[in-house]
């Protein structure tokens, strides 16, 4: 039973965010693009996208489209309040954002009152507040903080003196509550795990191809947390990330030097740059959403295959994976363990083959102006290795979503909402004196199975029926 409900928890979580996940899927397209049109090179190639009026819808395009990356926290908070309520969803999705700003305020509040160092914190300026930047979690957290308040007191009464703040109304009023204490108590919690990071920042500075593992493998782990910007902030612009001719960082070293130095200089810093992403960005994600659509119902294909598109062209193109992480981050944790995983894995072999491709985009736009037109990248390595990731990800994907299907591997719960097959008995005896599923199963002459996939949704398991009273 607890097994039950935690899945259905996750299988809510993950349905709530299907909104923010498509708005993802479709601007990541749109960025990619623009953002190519704007590289130097490629306007240097074609000089009428550098004339006034053309480079300036191409600019809004990029901007307006890439806005919407960094309210990720946001659109998940009012989204899960939205997804996850029972009644007046409305107003659980605008107690959602109220909560999540509250929050911004509190913490903001608690970083600047000295009660203690907050220096490790990352700082960022989100919707006009400069507090600690928390990434997704901070916002899955409120939304979950709001849809639990909010099913439990949108139908609360006061007495008649107080009544018109009873209800609905109080929703709001109590998530700011919940979500000032929240925002008040984050900077304790997220200060110790900031620390943390930047610590293993400096270990795996000094373990050699090990450590570039390690760094590609929390790059991805920690992409919920919004951390991984703090560990790709210590490579990229300390002395962590290498030093060359007085410079620090390897992305500045590299923007600094690749047209002053041979590129075979600059190999040392470039293994914790963009190249280390593209096999998993460019050949593996593709086939996992594959096989994410293969996987799923039937009758859900369609809106799959339009979400799976938009992610795959947004990953290959530029490089920008939440869309389709976000897809399988929640529903499916060991499918995320093991994208971690295969991240760390990309980033050692990129290292390991001498690859040379800099800058922090890991799709097709980076590759081809800072890999292929750049002469001793050694580019075409990015291609042997993504290969085999095509389809390592994509059997594990399909293994892992198929099994899920199995009803050996669920319990057949009647009146439970779960994941096994649903089995409609055709013909066969009468079942035996228990009624029970396991003694029904065994005097049965024939079977119907059908199955579906776990990628978008349940179904319910209901016992055969012979039609009589048993």
């Amino acid at each position: 039973m607890k097994k039950n409900k935690i899945m259905d928890f996750f299988s809510a979580l993950g349905r709530s965010l299907l909104m923010p996940i498509a708005a993802l899927a479709a601007c990541g397209i749109f960025l990619g693009l623009s953002s190519a049109l704007m590289k130097a090179q490629v306007q240097e190639a074609v000089p009428f996208l550098s004339q006034t009026y053309i480079y300036f819808v191409i600019y809004t395009i990029n901007k307006v489209s890439g806005v919407v990356f960094t309210l990720i926290p946001v659109l998940f908070a009012i989204s899960i309040a939205f997804g996850m309520v029972k009644q007046e969803k409305e107003i659980a999705a605008f107690a959602g954002f109220i909560g999540y700003y509250t929050f911004l305020v509190a913490s903001a509040a608690m970083i600047n009152s000295g009660f203690m160092d907050f220096s490790a914190l990352r700082i960022a300026s989100i919707l006009g507040v400069e507090t600690m930047d928390m990434g997704a979690v901070a916002g899955i957290a409120v939304g979950l903080i709001t849809a639990s308040l909010h099913n439990k007191y949108h139908k609360i009464t006061f007495p008649v003196a107080i009544s018109f703040y009873g209800g609905k109304r109080f929703v709001a009023l109590v998530v700011m509550l919940a979500s000032t204490v929240f925002g008040l108590i984050a900077p304790f919690i997220w200060e110790p795990v900031s620390i943390a990071i930047n610590s293993l920042g400096d270990v795996i500075s000094t373990v050699g191809i090990f450590g570039v593992f390690g760094y590609g493998f929390l790059e991805r782990l920690l992409i919920p947390t919004g951390l991984h910007h703090v560990l790709n902030g210590i490579f990229r612009t300390t002395a962590i990330g290498g030093v060359y001719e007085g410079v620090e960082g390897c992305l500045n070293i590299f923007l600094q030097f690749v047209d002053q130095v041979d590129l075979s200089e600059l190999a040392p810093f470039t293994i914790f740059l963009g190249q280390g992403k593209m096999p998993m960005m460019m050949f593996g994600l593709p086939t996992a959403a594959l096989a994410i659509y293969r996987t799923s119902p039937e009758e859900k294909k369609p809106k799959v295959k339009a979400l799976m598109i938009a992610g795959v062209a947004a990953s290959v193109v530029s490089g920008i994976t939440e869309p389709l992480e976000f897809a399988f981050m929640f529903v499916a944790p060991q499918l995320f363990l093991f994208h971690a995983v295969m991240g760390g894995i990309s980033f050692a072999s990129m290292a390991a083959l001498d690859v040379i491709i800099g800058n922090t985009g890991g799709g097709l736009i980076d590759y081809f102006i800072w890999g292929v037109f750049q002469p001793g990248s050694h580019w075409y390595w990015v291609i042997v290795v993504g290969i085999p990731f095509m389809f390592i990800y994509y059997f594990v994907f399909k293994t892992y979503l198929t099994r899920r299907t199995s009803p050996l591997r669920w319990p057949r719960t009647t009146g439970r909402r779960t994941w096994p097959p649903t089995l409609a008995w055709t013909t066969g005896r009468r079942p035996g004196p228990t009624g029970s599923s396991r003694a029904w199963a065994a005097s049965t002459t024939s079977w119907r199975l059908t199955t579906a996939s776990p990628a978008c949704g349940w179904t319910w398991w209901t016992p055969p029926r012979c039609g009589r009273t048993c």
